[in-house]
């Protein structure tokens, strides 16, 4: 009788240390991460926006989202979020089988305690981007359409470059852009100032077809993004992007770093760029 007693008290003290255990393990297993993001642009349905966190140097993802309104809060693993040491924004295909990151990282930053500042210095410094551009048109003889070509180069000077632009990484592309008529066309994407963009100008004259050896367009014949390019009347702004690589829009990708007016009268003159570096997309992303 005693013994039976004995093994009685010794089950029900290891099931009391048993429910002592379970209780001390049934902390919260995911903790809120949110991210408060400005200077980002709907991606439209192709592609979506995707957070990562980076632990022991591995991305974990934090969830996809397209809305660009926030506060938004994420659930994470408690101790992946308190364990990380930075955070990421990448671009992603809206049907994406691959697990990790693609090369299209917009955002980043390290935590520092509860938080962690994101920018786009991953992509480069933009901080002495600089640049100018003339309005000309080398593939024609008409010395009165020059406000129909948009080139990154000085003509007196050899000619040479005029863009001071930083290298970019994998997954990224400068493009040049005039507003023609009110709608952006593109007059090609490049990653050096100082060779020829890859669109092998489609929209040029035919009076010569030894062109610049720079980022430029001649916009005179042609359809260009909804836009006739010989009946339309002339550009009203240039503007250098960076272009995730690839990309499926038309449009101007929301990172424009560079923007300048341009000259309403026929002129060889080279208006400046204003760096709108101080716009580009921060936030921060707290745990």
């Amino acid at each position: 009788m005693i013994k039976k007693m004995c093994l009685a008290v010794l089950a029900i003290g290891v099931f009391a240390m048993s429910c002592s255990s379970d209780d001390d393990n049934n902390g919260p297993t995911t903790s809120s991460l949110t991210l408060n993001l400005s200077g980002l642009e709907d991606l439209g349905s192709d592609f979506v926006y995707e957070g990562w966190i980076i632990v022991d140097g591995s991305p974990v993802s934090t969830g996809t989202f397209s809305s660009i309104t926030f506060p938004q809060t994420f659930q994470v693993n408690t101790n992946q979020l308190n364990t990380a040491t930075a955070f990421v924004l990448s671009i992603e295909p809206a049907v994406d089988p691959d697990p990790l990151p693609s090369a299209i990282k917009i955002l980043a930053g390290d935590f520092a305690g509860g938080s962690a500042s994101v920018n786009t210095d991953l992509i480069a410094d933009f901080s002495t981007i600089a640049g100018d551009y003339v309005l000309v048109t080398p593939s024609t003889n008409d010395t009165t359409d020059n406000n129909k070509g948009v080139w990154f180069l000085d003509p007196t000077a050899g000619p040479a470059a005029t863009l001071e632009l930083p290298m970019l990484p994998t997954g990224w592309k400068y493009e040049g852009w005039a507003i023609i008529d009110g709608t952006p066309v593109s007059s090609g994407r490049f990653s050096t100032a100082a060779g020829a963009d890859e669109d092998g100008n489609p929209f040029a004259g035919t009076d010569n077809t030894m062109l610049p050896p720079f980022p430029g367009e001649d916009f005179i014949m042609g359809m260009a993004n909804g836009v006739d390019l010989a009946a339309a009347t002339h550009i009203s702004r240039v503007v250098v992007s960076i272009e995730p690589e690839p990309d499926n829009s038309p449009n101007p990708f929301l990172l424009k770093p560079l923007v300048g007016e341009a000259l309403d009268e026929n002129s060889a003159t080279a208006p400046t760029l204003h760096s709108l570096s101080g716009t580009l997309p921060t936030g921060t992303a707290t745990r």
